[in-house]
């Protein structure tokens, strides 16, 4: 990437990113005061909780929190990588990979991957967090690298998409498509399903990927630019895909919110609603956040709006979850607030801690597992 362009783009992360942003009309944003629940509908406890290092810090990272059978996978930005015993927090292991981590970890197979800001892929072995191989991308891995136990698939911040080996790390395949001169910092992790995989990309559009060589299966237009300055016209699709029986659902920060045929790459419908973060399905709802914090419900069927809730705008949302039957966002304090996905109303409240919630929460069984900006991981039970 040149370095002008890495300079705009860090730049715009901070404008969308800012507490104190300014909307159109010279108003500032602010952040909506939270009011108390009445008669809350779930009693949530924390289970335990534990330290990831000193997390993303400073950084906007993709830093996830990945739950498997055997360990929870953590990982800061200082390079260390951790796996914690689900049930109690134990520490498991923890391996320094002396780099800069800005993506993942992710589980394919045997091996944990994360991604870093030097442009490379690190798998570590997932029993013991010993090294396996190390390999390097075209640019900074800003999208959680993902596997199938075969291929490992990474995206670099140039807009490059690269298909490594599993089992050494080996550049296999590139795909490739020019990235707008101004983008949000941030990519969505790439969605693998059977033979094929689904990218979304900084120029509105998504592609279906051929798993074995990386030929398009199909490309499809989401958002287009529109505007008068750059600012106006991204398009990034930065937020996690979600695909859903043959349906794949996709939020731009172009302003649409799409529901594509897995298949064929048809739109099914859209919806006008800004985000960059990815959507969630309960039910037959699809939830998702716009740019200001308003919580939207909407038909998984024809994209209608069943309901929005704005007690939550301009306090900085994760992507949302499912959980306990409810839905679920954190924020820019640490608090997670429980949506009722029937009509978004706010039924619950609890606070992780002090810090930013950037990471979707990831549920698994009785607990919801939350990682903070500061590498505070939490499981969270609610009755």
């Amino acid at each position: 990437m040149r370095p002008g362009v890495l300079v705009r783009v860090l730049l715009v992360a901070a404008l969308v990113g800012s507490l104190g942003a300014c909307s159109k009309d010279g108003k500032v944003r602010e952040p909506a005061e939270l009011q108390d629940i009445v008669n809350p509908q779930l009693r949530l406890s924390t289970v335990w909780t534990a330290r990831a290092g000193e997390g993303s810090g400073k950084y906007r990272a993709s830093l996830d929190v990945t739950v498997a059978e055997d360990a929870v996978y953590a990982a800061e930005v200082g390079g260390r990588v951790y796996a914690f015993d689900p049930n109690t927090g134990a520490r498991l292991w923890v391996t320094d990979t002396d780099a800069r981590v800005i993506s993942g970890p992710s589980v394919s197979g045997n091996a944990v991957l994360v991604g870093t800001m030097e442009g490379e892929v690190i798998a570590l072995k997932r029993a013991d967090g010993a090294p396996y191989w190390r390999s390097t991308i075209s640019s900074e891995a800003l999208a959680t690298p993902v596997g199938d136990g075969n291929l490992v698939i990474a995206r670099a911040g140039d807009g490059r998409v690269h298909a490594l080996s599993a089992v050494s790390g080996s550049a296999l395949w590139m795909f490739e498509r020019t990235v707008p001169s101004l983008t949000l910092r941030g990519l969505g992790k790439p969605v693998i399903d059977g033979n094929r995989v689904f990218v979304g990309m900084d120029n509105g559009r998504v592609a279906a990927l051929r798993m074995a060589d990386g030929q398009p299966i199909w490309e499809q237009a989401v958002a287009a630019p529109s505007g008068r300055n750059e600012l106006e016209r991204l398009t990034d699709i930065d937020g996690a895909l979600l695909l859903d029986g043959g349906e794949l659902y996709v939020a731009s920060y172009g302003g649409e919110v799409a529901c594509l045929d897995g298949d064929t790459g048809q739109v099914l419908w859209r919806r006008a609603v800004k985000s960059y973060t990815g959507p969630t399905r309960i039910g037959d709802i699809i939830v998702v956040s716009d740019e200001s914090g308003v919580v939207w419900g909407l038909d998984a069927t024809t994209g209608a709006a069943a309901w929005k809730n704005e007690d939550l705008k301009y306090r900085r949302l994760s992507p949302p979850a499912a959980f306990a039957e409810r839905i679920v966002v954190g924020d820019y304090e640490g608090y997670l607030h429980w949506l009722d996905p029937k009509d978004g109303r706010l039924v619950a409240r609890a606070r992780a801690g002090r810090d930013p919630i950037q990471a979707v929460p990831v549920a698994d069984g009785a607990l919801l597992y939350v990682l903070d900006t500061a590498g505070r991981l939490a499981a969270i039970r609610a009755d």
